[in-house]
């Protein structure tokens, strides 16, 4: 059997393997047995997912599992990646499980896990699981298996937890806000926090069909949002992903916002006022240069890890900090949740807006970035174009090339089959040939 889980859970496309309702059953009966295993009593899980159509097939085969391995499931329907493990805690859940490919079109479906506390599973417990999965799993007897019922509540629970996240006795009274839900699990929920705490709300993709999330909108497509600030004359925009755990924002005059940009914000504010936990941002290696040289300034450290927010909050809970994210728009704030919350992100870049009195733009643009070029290379199964000689070498090269003002990352993505080419230099005609570089030694390895 391949390797199953990736950086965030099991993705792939829909009825394709690994992601079938075959595999997915046995998933179910093999997590629903590790974490019963861990202690007597009534055992319970509840299941999350995002609105793509084969969210359902998912949602029937998991619980299928998840019972026969003597599971009592919760069913919370469409619901935010966040609120999976915000309940999963709150509920007092063994295991929650989040049915979503997040970005990824509506063709591709995953399963993320959160343990007890809310927190994302660990490699080694993930290790554990697929082994379980391997080897089989044995069924319970009839007398105890499990019962599943839909939560109808799931969602309104989730709101009053991230409006509890907002400065108390602070409204959005008088802001224009544009939020992209990006026809994804959040289409209800942000809209609805929004005004209840009083802002004027311009809603776009909150129509999902099963087919549309994430297409042409949301976090991965902002023009459609940046558009709308414009003609609206909103103050802000705030596009989530299919899952809303990620974010990115849109200033007053339509500029784009990444998740860098963000942090330094958050992290300036937060070391000002000393709440931020040893005084440090916890970032990915894709986070710019611009970024790392402007926390220098603020006196602040930067710790890196690798690509996957997963990664960022395993640091942050091991060191003991409280802020971390991805440039891509993840934004981790451990004393209020426990995973990337997009909308809870937004809600903290709005409630910096009102106490400031700054206009989006001016808190948008903390510090100017350093050229950067990402480029991939798709490969096919089985291929291992990293291993290549000639690759090897066109990276040493690059490195060399780059050294001293600039960085090069090369790296597999850990939720599709690509390899993914980075480079940072001052000089953008130096970056660029050393990006290319790479990127057709990787391409011509693939080919051969």
């Amino acid at each position: 059997m391949t390797k199953l889980f990736g950086t965030d859970g099991i993705r792939g496309k829909a009825n394709v393997y690994p992601m079938t309702a075959e595999v997915a059953l046995r998933i179910g009966a093999a997590v629903g047995r590790y974490f019963s295993a861990s202690r007597e009593g009534v055992h319970r899980v509840v299941i999350g997912k995002d609105t793509r159509l084969s969210g359902y097939m998912f949602e029937n085969a998991l619980t299928a599992g998840l019972t026969s391995s003597g599971m009592n499931v919760l069913l919370l329907g469409p619901v935010p990646t966040p609120a999976v493990g915000l309940l999963t805690r709150s509920m007092r859940a063994d295991l929650g499980v989040m049915i979503s490919a997040s970005h990824n079109p509506a063709t591709d479906n995953g399963i993320k896990f959160f343990g007890p506390d809310g927190f994302k599973l660990s490699d080694a417990v993930e290790a554990e699981i697929e082994k379980m999965i391997a080897d089989g799993v044995e069924m319970n007897p009839a007398d105890k298996i499990g019962r599943a019922k839909r939560i109808d509540d799931g969602r309104f629970r989730y709101v009053e937890r991230v409006k509890s996240s907002f400065p108390r006795q602070m409204r959005l009274d008088g802001l224009k806000v544009v939020v992209d839900c990006a026809n994804g699990a959040a289409h209800r929920v942000a809209p609805e926090t929004l005004w209840e705490l009083g802002a004027e709300v311009v809603e776009i993709g909150v129509a999902p069909n099963g087919f549309n999330i994430n297409e042409m909108c949301g976090s991965t497509h902002p023009e459609r949002a940046a558009a709308a600030v414009l003609s609206h004359a909103a103050d802000v925009g705030i596009c989530l992903d299919g899952d809303a755990d990620r974010v990115i924002l849109i200033d007053e005059t339509g500029k784009v916002g990444d998740g860098d940009q963000f942090m330094a914000l958050m992290a300036s504010r937060w070391a000002a006022e000393e709440r931020l936990a040893k005084n440090a941002l916890v970032a990915t290696v894709m986070s710019n240069l611009g970024l790392e040289r402007f926390l220098q300034g603020e006196g602040v450290t930067l710790e890196r890890t690798a690509v996957g927010d997963r990664y960022v909050v395993e640091r942050m809970r091991d060191g003991g900090f409280n802020l971390g994210g991805e440039q891509s728009g993840h934004i981790v704030m451990t004393d209020h949740a426990t995973t990337g919350d997009g909308l809870m992100a937004g809600l903290q870049f709005l409630a910096e807006m009102v106490r400031s009195g700054k206009k989006s733009s001016e808190l948008l643009h903390n510090f100017d970035p350093v050229p950067q070029l990402l480029k991939n290379v798709r490969f096919e199964a089985g291929q291992t174009p990293l291993e290549n000689m000639h690759v090897k070498q066109a990276i040493a090269q690059a490195e060399a090339d780059l050294a001293g003002q600039g960085r090069l990352l090369i790296r597999k993505s850990g939720t599709e089959p690509l390899v993914r080419v980075m480079a940072e230099h001052e000089d953008a005609g130096l970056m660029a040939r050393a990006v290319d570089s790479v990127v057709d030694a990787v391409s011509d390895a693939v080919r051969i």
